[in-house]
Parts: structure tokens; C-alpha cells; sequence
């Protein structure tokens, strides 16, 4: 079949005209000037490199310096020793102890938190407005209470002369912070206080995202609380858990004023000493401040190292970071 030209013609001139059209109504594509996300991200770069990386760099400079204090008071010249603080460090067996100890103790924290955040965070999804309104403000009183003040109300809580727990448990004049093991085991319970509810309020959240109909349809299933957790939020929520945990390890591992305070700078000779009030009686109560500065770069080396493995084992199954 034959097209006459001016049908042709009227054809491509409303093809043209459509065209057109379509070009004058649809927006233009946004061509953004490349690095543009650098530009914005500049100011607070370079806030976190004045208070992060600079400080880091001159704990790491002191670490391989001879630096007590004769050289701070300028009595005697500052010497390169490199590796020998480390050296030092590392063949004291007081510090390997204390390096156990704080392993162990930031675990148990780190594990205490996670199931009492999340466990109360559940509970928010079940009670009505008025208890739910009340726990959160509860939690997010004990949140905001200072270290030093929470530490010091703790100590009053299980005074062995005037606590009220002793007298409710019937323990008599009970000291909780003479023995190592209940003395860790009460600073334990006053950093879970304190950190349950960034845990909790945060799950909480997540759990809210998550479509009704998905854990309806776990409970028509016959599942029971345990199984819908486990099977069908933890999946779910994994990002966050991810986070929360991370956060959990680095406060936990670093604990210091609950330590300081409650145990009294480390308890009955050192029996309560953990790595961060470690480092502080090497750095002041014994001016030895590179010691206290190599400390304190094993742990930031450990922190790093735990995060890094943890991440990596959750990118081996799969899971989007």
C-alpha cells in the first residue's frame, strides 16, 4: 500500500509535534556536578579529622615515645623507643590479665544489653499507650543519667550499711564490691541500666516497620513468641541488630567511669581492673604515659579488628550492610 506524500508528510509532522510536546513536558535529568557529595560532606569531614584523627595520631606518636614525667616537666629530653613500649606492654603479665578480664566483661555486657533491649523492646509492641509511654520514659531517664551519677546511686542501692537491697535480700552488712566476681557482677548490672534503652528504643523502631501481616501470618501458623522472633523479626531486623551490637562492643569494651567509680579505681588490688582504667593508673597515677598511650592503641586495634570480622562474617551469608 502506497503513502501519499502529504499523508507522510502530516504523519511526520505529527510525529514531530508529539515529540515535542513530550520533550517540553518531561523534566530534564539533574546532571549534577561530580563530587558533589564531597563538597557536602566536607565540613563535617573535616570536623571529625580534628577530633578524631588528630588525637589518634599523637596517641600513636606517644606509644613509641619515652614520655613520663620528666619529659613533660622538661627535665629530660623525649627519645624514640619504638616497638619497646609494646615490648614492655606485652611481657607484663598483669596486662594480659586485665586484657582477659575486660573480654570477658564487655561480653557479658554486650550479650545482657542485647537481651534486655530487645526483649523490652517485644514488650513495648504489646502493652497498651499508657505502660508503653510510661517504660520509654523510664528507659530514656536512665539513658540520659550521667555515668558518674548513675554509678554513685548504684553504690547507694547496694550499700552494705544502708542499701535497701540488702536489707530486702537479707544479706546483712553484705559488701557487694569487696569480692571480683560481685563486684564486676554489679557494675554489670549498672552498665546494662544504663544501655538497654539505645538498644531497646532502636529495635523498637524496627520492629514498628515490619508489616503487620508478616507476623499475623507467623501466629496463624501456630508459631509461638520465641519462633517469630527468631525466625521471622531477627532476619528482618539483622541491619539493625548489626548496629546495636557494634555500638554495644565499643561501649562496653572501653567502660571506665562505672569501673572507676563503683570498684574504686579498680578494686582490692586490681581485681577489678579492665583495660581503660588500666591505662589510666599507667598514664597518670603512674606518669607513664606512653604506656597508657600503647594501651590505648591495642584497644582501638581491637575495636577495629571485631567490628571488621563482624562485618565480614555477615557479608559471608549474604546479608546487605
Amino acid at each position: 500500500m502506497s503513502v501519499s506524500p502529504s499523508s507522510s508528510g502530516g504523519a511526520v509532522r505529527g510525529r514531530v509535534t508529539v515529540s515535542r510536546g513530550l520533550s517540553r513536558s518531561s523534566p530534564r535529568p539533574y546532571r549534577g556536578v561530580a563530587g558533589t557529595p564531597w563538597i557536602y560532606l566536607a565540613p563535617a569531614l573535616v570536623v571529625l579529622g580534628g577530633l578524631l584523627v588528630y588525637p589518634v595520631y599523637q596517641l600513636g606518636l606517644i606509644s613509641f615515645l619515652e614520655y613520663t614525667q620528666a619529659q613533660v616537666s622538661g627535665g629530660e629530653p623525649t627519645t624514640f623507643q619504638g616497638f619497646g613500649n609494646y615490648a614492655e606492654l606485652f611481657g607484663d603479665s598483669e596486662f594480659w590479665r586485665v586484657l582477659f578480664a575486660t573480654v570477658v566483661f564487655a561480653a557479658a555486657c554486650v550479650v545482657s544489653t542485647l537481651a534486655v533491649g530487645c526483649a523490652l523492646a517485644v514488650l513495648l509492641t504489646r502493652v497498651r499507650a499508657v505502660p508503653r509511654l510510661a517504660l520509654m520514659l523510664a528507659a530514656l531517664g536512665a539513658w540520659a543519667t550521667p555515668a558518674v551519677t548513675g554509678s554513685t546511686v548504684w553504690l547507694l542501692l547496694f550499700d552494705p550499711d544502708f542499701g535497701p537491697v540488702n536489707r530486702m535480700l537479707g544479706l546483712g552488712d553484705h559488701s557487694w564490691t569487696y569480692g571480683r566476681y560481685s563486684a564486676f557482677a554489679l557494675v554489670l548490672l549498672e552498665v546494662v541500666w544504663c544501655s538497654f534503652p539505645f538498644v531497646m528504643v532502636t529495635v523498637y523502631a524496627g520492629i514498628r516497620a515490619v508489616p503487620g501481616e508478616v507476623l499475623e501470618a507467623a501466629a496463624l501458623d501456630g508459631a509461638s513468641q520465641w519462633r517469630i522472633w527468631r525466625s521471622v523479626l531477627a532476619p528482618m531486623l539483622r541491619p539493625i541488630l548489626v548496629v546495636v551490637t557494634i555500638q554495644s562492643v565499643i561501649w562496653d569494651f572501653k567502660v571506665f567511669t562505672q569501673i572507676y567509680v563503683m570498684t574504686g579505681g579498680g578494686g582490692i588490688a586490681g581485681q577489678n581492673l579492665v583495660l581503660n582504667v588500666y591505662a589510666y593508673q599507667k598514664a597518670f597515677a603512674s606518669s607513664q604515659y606512653s604506656l597508657g598511650s600503647a594501651i590505648g592503641v591495642v584497644m582501638l586495634l581491637i575495636l577495629l579488628a571485631v567490628t571488621l570480622v563482624y562485618l565480614r562474617l555477615l557479608r559471608r551469608q549474604g546479608e546487605e550492610l
